[in-house]
């Protein structure tokens, strides 16, 4: 074994045996490589990801490999879950060099940390040739080395000295990124772009909010054709519940197969936006079925959420391949079901002797986008072949728990365990706070980022600012919920954290490390969204909704500050901006407070119906908060910016009072 063995990260450990001398990432390969005099090989991959897989078991795993990376270099394992600042570091220079990125990543350094060449993955032919090319460089021509140095670490300095915009963006923005996801979007097939497809739920979420708030009937269209496809489709688990992480192609047939929290915590939420706001049973039906799949699937005894699952699993014979324990032949549903009804599975998933895909079916029902939700005759027969699949290896679990990824989970749990009535899943959110408040802190309330019982202390990495904000979105959400008004008292103490310790005073936003944590090469702000939001975006809602239920107008200003900064990048490139502009949509709209002193009690069915994405909801337990001064229990009061613009109404009326018209 080598030195991963003593790391706690389930991607770090999958190394453990390899013969490469790995160290982790930290001071001592550092100075490993200074007092050699050689060149650090840094690899980035996580868990769930197969071309890590292919490349371990090609490169990391060859004793030809391993040999020559332990003369040349110092070799660096990083998870990228547990570290995304240093892999959002390494990977944009990456991007620089190669024009995209990806993972595997594989990144050259000096001793010193600074980056010089990189790609992504690469075979055990390619790999030692590259090995050989860089040690070359590196005792040969250092001038080389040098150049590249010099001009990646400029481009890596870029978004610690973005300019912010010298007011807020306007509405213009808004409609400038809407019609560029219309043009963009795929009437065929649904979504947007060409192959490979991925969910982009911030976008959805965006053309929803657009609809909703705004009355836009061809962003409500784009929206439902792009949940419908999604929905429909190989990426979706017909059987489990949750969906895997993007598409292979552009009919949405063949999906990458691994399931991250992440994507479960952002497609419940357009599911669930969809189904109130559209009223389609479908869309609740998903979303159901997402929750049934996390709570299941993903959730430790003590209530945090792991983080994902992989693509690869085991077939009967101890081989791994990618999707098999999602995929059947005839053979095998006609072994498990009668024959007639094994004859309407296979017409409903278009299930054949050839396959769509290594000569196995993924189920899907991509051919009939609109008419996915199956009839009762084959819903029990679904039953039936998720309880045979249950019997099969299943994919490797990385039981690690992620402050950030719980967050998104909880937040979206939350609304829709208040919006769908639902008490079960409220306690699932109320025991994944308590578990997050529990482990993620350390005794002087400091968050961390990552969680793992077999750690010893089982929480570390110092929280990011995507961390802090994710926690702020989703303690406000869960006070929402449930009426307890402690969760928005948490909330504000993250959110204070978060100002104190990642706010740049000079230019605004959020550096993605706190004032006191590790100094990378450079110091970064994260104002892209991509899988996930960047964290100035999320924290950019989250305190526009925590000011608007504590009254507190440093949180909205610090949001606006935030948007400021985000102006050039919703404006370069608004598809990679979609949590941006719906916090610009969120503070150009006005967040609108609905208070009920007490009980929601009659006011719930209207609460629920009215659901819009700038509505926030206080009430429940009273608290010193202005928002609660003067209330009466058994009415309730529209608010905005803390002055009710509405009288209070009863039950009987808070419909009217409710309806768009009045927003």
């Amino acid at each position: 074994m080598n030195r991963l063995a003593n790391e706690v990260s389930p991607y770090l450990r999958q190394h453990k045996d390899n013969p490469v001398d790995w160290y982790a990432w930290g001071d001592e390969a550092f100075a490993a490589a200074a007092e050699r005099g050689v060149p650090i090989l840094l690899s980035v991959g996580y868990s769930a990801c197969h071309w890590c897989h292919v490349m371990a078991h090609e490169c990391f795993e060859d004793a030809e490999v391993a040999r020559e990376m332990n003369v040349q270099f110092v070799n660096v394992k990083v998870d990228r879950e547990e570290r995304p600042d240093v892999d959002a570091v390494y990977m944009e220079a990456v991007q620089a060099l190669t024009g995209r990125g990806g993972w595997p990543m594989t990144v050259f350094l000096t001793p010193d940390g600074k980056p010089f060449y990189g790609g992504t993955y690469f075979p055990k032919p390619s790999f030692l040739q590259l090995m050989a090319a860089i040690t070359d460089v590196w005792q040969n021509r250092r001038d080389d080395v040098d150049t590249n140095v010099n001009a990646l670490m400029d481009a890596l300095s870029r978004s610690e000295i973005s300019a912010p915009a010298s007011v807020l963006p306007g509405s213009d923005l808004l409609d400038h990124a809407v019609g560029s996801l219309a043009a963009n979007f795929d009437r065929e097939w649904g979504g947007f772009g060409a192959a490979p497809k991925f969910p982009s739920t911030m976008n959805v979420d965006l053309l929803l909010r657009s609809w909703t708030v705004s009355g836009n009937v061809s962003a409500r269209d784009i929206a439902v054709e792009t949940l419908d496809a999604m929905a429909a489709g190989g990426m979706h688990d017909h059987l489990g519940g949750g969906f895997a992480r993007y598409s292979v192609d552009r009919q949405w047939l063949v999906p990458h197969f691994e399931k991250m929290l992440y994507d479960q915590a952002l497609l419940l939420r357009i599911y669930v936006h969809a189904a109130v706001s559209t009223g389609e049973e479908r869309f609740s039906r998903v979303a159901h079925n997402i929750v049934s799949y996390v709570l299941r699937d993903l959730r430790h005894p003590e209530g945090g959420f792991y983080s994902a699952e992989d693509a690869d699993s085991a077939d009967l014979d101890g081989h791994h391949h990618e999707g098999w324990f999602y995929t059947w032949t005839p053979r095998e549903i006609r072994s498990i079901l009668p024959s007639p009804v094994a004859d309407l599975v296979t017409q409903w998933f278009s299930i054949t002797e050839s396959g769509n895909f290594e000569g196995r079916n993924i189920l899907t029902r991509h051919h009939s986008r609109s008419d996915y939700i199956p009839p009762s005759e084959i819903s029990d027969a679904m039953r039936v072949l998720f309880e045979t699949r249950t019997t099969r290896p299943r994919p490797l679990l990385d039981n690690k728990v992620l402050t950030e990824w719980n967050g998104l989970m909880l937040s979206s749990l939350a609304e829709a365990a208040f919006l769908f009535d639902n008490d079960e899943w409220l306690a699932a959110a109320l025991v994944n706070g308590e578990f997050l408040l529990r482990e993620l802190r350390t005794n002087t309330g400091r968050w961390q980022r990552s969680w793992h019982e077999d750690g010893t202390p089982r929480a570390r990495h110092a929280a990011l600012a995507a961390d802090l904000a994710a926690i702020v979105d989703a303690f406000t959400r869960l006070g929402e919920a449930s009426g307890e008004s402690r969760w928005v008292g948490h909330a504000v103490d993250a959110a204070d954290q978060l100002l104190d310790n990642h706010w740049d005073p000079e230019l605004g936003g959020l550096f993605t490390t706190a004032n006191d944590a590790e100094r990378l090469v450079v110091r970064q702000k994260d104002l892209l969204d991509n899988a996930t939001p960047s964290a100035n975006s999320l924290a950019a809602v989250a305190l526009l909704r925590l000011g608007a239920l504590t009254g507190e107008s440093r949180f909205a200003n610090h949001a606006d500050r935030i948007l400021q900064l985000l102006d050039p990048v919703m404006r370069r490139a608004p598809s990679a901006a979609g949590n941006s502009l719906a916090a610009l949509h969120l503070r150009l709209a006005g967040v609108s407070e609905l208070v009920i002193p007490g009980p929601l009690g009659a006011f719930a069915p209207s609460v629920r119906r009215a659901w819009r994405p700038n509505l926030v909801l206080a009430w429940g337990e009273t608290d010193s908060s202005p928002i609660w001064e003067g209330r009466t229990a058994g009415h309730a009061y529209l608010c905005h910016d803390h002055v009710c613009m509405s009288p209070s109404v009863d039950a009987a009326s808070l419909d009217e009072q409710l309806a768009p018209s009045h927003q």
